[in-house]
């Protein structure tokens, strides 16, 4: 419960800094900047390096592939159908692709499902939201950012983003134990990511251009929210006799979006209002939306 009061007390009040008028326009860039430089690189270097790899945790951690991968191929078609812009297309798929697996993740696992869920919610959030992000997530933002699909400067851009590199870092640190005080300051630098980034999405957030992209934004959490958790839920049902670990990752595939991925998209410009639309209008209608599914499951409804 103190994770979801901290969303709403940073989210409101990056809104309330906005209206004071005592912050500079490039409030938000800073805080970014910060964000994919100190805060971001922090949780990867604690986290993969310390997280436990075995066959159990394979489906968890594919599940955020394949939602991935399922958002950008319907918003990439709707992109060659001329519905909507590319760059609509990728901060869509990063915000409705990619969910928020770890702060409203684990705690809603842990209301919902109890404790001993966790460990499913930490691989798919590790694993697989994590990585996602940095390497199909990444190219994607770079290509529509930059408009370019060659090759060498996409993987140049994809290798010079720095929580990419603290990505290849932490594995290669794997073999090695962390000094005591390196994990107290690693953890320390990462936990000023959510807490900073509801604070930037807050400040950008302006409801005046909900008009301007309110069938864009039905559309991302329709699909964030119900469309993409009911397809995940078909395609792993198959997969897995295990009512827990199916439970948790149909519920982490219907989580909000990913804090970072909107970030990352207004970073890059990728229709900046409509990313932070996404996460802040996402957040707490996602708290009724899971409970929902949870609801339907248990029900015998799917």
């Amino acid at each position: 419960m103190s994770n979801l009061i901290l969303l709403g007390v940073c989210f409101l009040s990056g809104m309330l800094f906005r209206r004071s008028g005592r912050f500079p326009e490039n409030t938000t860039q800073v805080l970014n900047a910060f964000i994919l430089h100190v805060s971001l690189p922090a949780l990867v270097l604690y986290h993969i390096h310390e997280v436990k790899i075995t066959e159990e945790i394979l489906l968890p951690a594919l599940m955020p592939w394949v939602l991935f991968f399922l958002a950008f191929s319907f918003f990439y078609l709707l992109y060659k159908f001329k519905k909507i812009e590319f760059k609509t297309a990728v901060c869509l798929t990063l915000t409705a692709g990619l969910g928020n697996t770890s702060f409203v993740g684990i705690p809603l696992l842990d209301a919902y499902l109890g404790k001993s869920s966790l460990g499913y919610g930490i691989v798919a959030d590790q694993l697989g939201t994590f990585l996602t992000l940095s390497f199909p997530g990444i190219m994607l933002a770079s290509v529509a950012e930059h408009g370019s699909w060659q090759f060498k400067p996409l993987l140049k851009r994809v290798i010079g983003f720095v929580p990419v590199q603290a990505l290849l870092l932490a594995f290669l640190l794997r073999p090695f134990e962390y000094p005591e005080w390196t994990k107290t300051v690693l953890l320390r630098l990462g936990d000023t990511l959510t807490p900073l980034a509801l604070v930037s999405v807050g400040y950008l957030l302006n409801l005046r251009t909900l008009k301007g992209h309110k069938n864009t934004l039905l559309l991302g959490l329709g699909m964030k929210l119900v469309i993409l958790p009911l397809l995940i839920y078909y395609i792993f049902r198959p997969f897995t006799s295990d009512p827990l670990m199916f439970e948790a990752i149909v519920l982490e595939a219907a989580m909000a979006p990913m804090v970072t991925s909107a970030i990352i998209a207004i970073e890059r410009n990728l229709i900046p209002h409509l990313a932070g639309l996404m996460l802040g209008l996402g957040i707490p209608i996602s708290f009724g939306t899971t409970y929902l599914f949870l609801t339907v499951m248990r029900g015998g409804f799917l």
